[in-house]
């Protein structure tokens, strides 16, 4: 009987995966990894300890924490911070993946001597004729997160389980349902899991140790300042809201110029392009590309943007060029740019520069 470590987050989706793993015949051991706790207490929507140990309780499963906080806030909590300082905006569940579930989840796996580690992500593990480990998209595409798990390692995904891959949410929750699990209708976490309260530029302005920079001028494309804004750390690429900014056209966030402090509108049009470069590149179903070699994909430059028609190639200072058939709209950096075969399969990503 093959034994599984299963990270249980208190949601309903891991709350599942314990239980039908477990209807498989596996033995099934559930961990919550304590990544983030407000000061008043409450805890993260990835760690909500209480609910995972009661569902465990009513599987009959074994039930174990392990606190992460000190690892979530230098690995995940501070880059993120940083990389908005410096204008992106990034996702910081891909990083939080690789570097913290995975890397912590396969510790504990190796401490039980257990086979696998598996999670309530709605994606497919596959093996490739390349002997190769890579994730493909999910069947109910509304749900697919395969975008969040480029990074992971041929380690981590040769050792990971995803019973869900095939399953609707309607089904999971029905499901719980009739194992009676408390968490069947447990709402889904939307936000960023460690900015519980309030919006994330005030959990920026709250908890940021380096230095923010303030208020700066609009400008246009030409650099005719057109108003102030209040800090780069409010706006991202493609932006049309809570500009402030009275004009005769819709104005959007074109740029965002560190240095200069400026935050840069213009037309709609103005963000669309067809060349898109990204860096920090992590390659699954692939080992990698050669300088100059030209591959052919569709390519997702957020969570929810459909992938479109490209090709990527690999520039002489090994970050990946993507070229899209049609142009694609606001590409903004920080975020990831994710790429698939033919038949869904990841590819790999990186980090829109």
């Amino acid at each position: 009987m093959a034994k599984v470590i299963v990270g249980m987050s208190g949601g309903v989706d891991s709350a599942v995966t314990a239980l039908l793993l477990k209807e498989q015949g596996y033995e099934v051991i559930g961990v919550t990894l304590r990544t983030w706790e407000a000061e008043d207490g409450e805890e993260s929507r990835c760690c909500e300890i209480d609910d995972a140990r009661a569902v465990a309780m009513k599987i009959g499963i074994d039930f174990h924490t392990y606190n992460c906080v000190e690892q979530f806030k230098n690995q995940v909590v501070e880059p993120f911070m940083e990389a908005y300082a410096k204008g992106m905006t990034p996702n910081p569940c891909t990083e939080c993946n690789r570097c913290l579930k995975w890397e912590r989840l396969i510790h504990v796996m190796k401490v039980f001597e257990a086979d696998y580690v598996a999670t309530g992500h709605y994606a497919n593990i596959v093996k490739l004729d390349n002997g190769r480990y890579s994730v493909k998209k999910a069947a109910f595409a509304d749900k697919d997160q395969t975008y969040m798990l480029y990074r992971l390692s041929q380690e981590q995904l040769s050792h990971t389980l995803m019973p869900l891959g095939d399953i609707s949410k309607d089904e999971v929750r029905e499901i719980a349902r009739k194992a009676g699990l408390s968490v069947a209708e447990k709402k889904d976490s939307q936000e960023i899991c460690f900015v519980m309260n309030g919006s994330y530029t005030d959990f920026i302005e709250d908890n940021y140790k380096g230095e923010l920079k303030g208020s700066g001028n609009f400008v246009d494309s030409e650099g005719k300042v057109l108003g102030q804004h209040k800090g780069i750390i409010h706006y991202t690429i493609g932006q049309r809201k809570g500009l402030g900014i009275s004009s005769a056209q819709p104005l959007y966030v074109n740029k965002i110029d560190v240095e200069k402090n400026e935050v840069v509108l213009g037309s709609e049009e103005l963000l669309y392009t067809d060349r898109v470069e990204v860096c920090d590149v992590r390659f699954t179903a692939i080992e990698d590309l050669q300088e100059g070699e030209e591959l052919k994909c569709k390519v997702k430059i957020r969570y929810r943007h459909d992938a479109k028609p490209a090709s990527i190639t690999k520039s002489d200072n090994g970050n990946i060029i993507i070229k899209f058939e049609d142009k694609v709209k606001s590409a903004t950096p920080g975020q990831s740019a994710v790429f698939y075969d033919e038949n869904d399969v990841l590819l790999g990503g990186g980090i829109i520069v």
